[in-house]
């Protein structure tokens, strides 16, 4: 997917909280440069501090709330009527901590990307910092890459490292993850908006022919 002749990539930001990725997003868009629109902020918590900083950037950010629902999917079907109303291409979930429904994912298949805060296939789910240093790597990072129904195991766009160093807690190691996300996750959206990944059967294909994670970006 990349942006439509003459116009930029229509983008939704889906949070839960403070929103600090979408955040990065927003200022990698006031770029006149960056060939993406912000068009929507979707939060399922009507507390989530993230969504005063979007309107603060004078964006449209709105609330539904998923506890005013009566199922997972009544939810979802709320949330994609909002996304369709705003034409929106392509979603962008940063710290949206809801687990959504395979039909709502299949029916944005291509077109929905997360980051996670892993080297993923490694640590998926919660607490990767913990996991990570658990298992004693040497490695640990960020990744962002499409929405499957499966949790945290879509198609890789891009990664970001760091070292984990002697005497890291998961605090330590989450603050600089999170100083490299906030670089990736632009990065990673420019390289879709620009038409230079695709999609080609489950396999994230880069403008050189090259697939799979080894295309990423990787940084240290």
């Amino acid at each position: 997917m990349s942006a439509a002749p003459g116009r930029p990539l229509r983008v939704a930001i889906l949070i839960s909280g403070r929103g600090s990725n979408m955040v990065s997003l927003i200022e990698a868009a006031a770029a006149p440069d960056f060939p993406v629109e912000i068009v929507l902020v979707l939060s399922n918590r009507p507390e989530a501090g993230g969504l005063d900083r979007a309107r603060q950037a004078g964006l449209p950010a709105r609330a539904l709330d998923h506890r005013a629902y009566g199922s997972r999917a009544a939810f979802d079907a709320a949330l994609d009527a909002a996304l369709r109303a705003a034409q929106v291409d392509l979603v962008c979930l940063a710290g949206f901590m809801r687990i959504l429904t395979d039909g709502f994912v299949e029916a944005w298949a291509g077109r929905m990307i997360n980051i996670h805060p892993s080297l993923l296939p490694l640590f998926r789910g919660t607490h990767t910092h913990e996991q990570a240093l658990a298992a004693g790597v040497r490695l640990h990072g960020c990744t962002v890459h499409y929405v499957v129904p499966e949790l945290d195991a879509g198609p890789i766009i891009a990664q970001a490292a760091v070292p984990v160093l002697p005497g890291d807690d998961a605090d330590a190691l989450a603050g600089r993850i999170l100083v490299q996300e906030h670089r990736l996750y632009p990065a990673a959206l420019r390289l879709i908006a620009e038409g230079k990944v695709r999609l080609d059967g489950g396999r994230v294909v880069f403008s050189d022919g090259t697939k799979g994670a080894e295309g990423a970006l990787l940084s240290l």
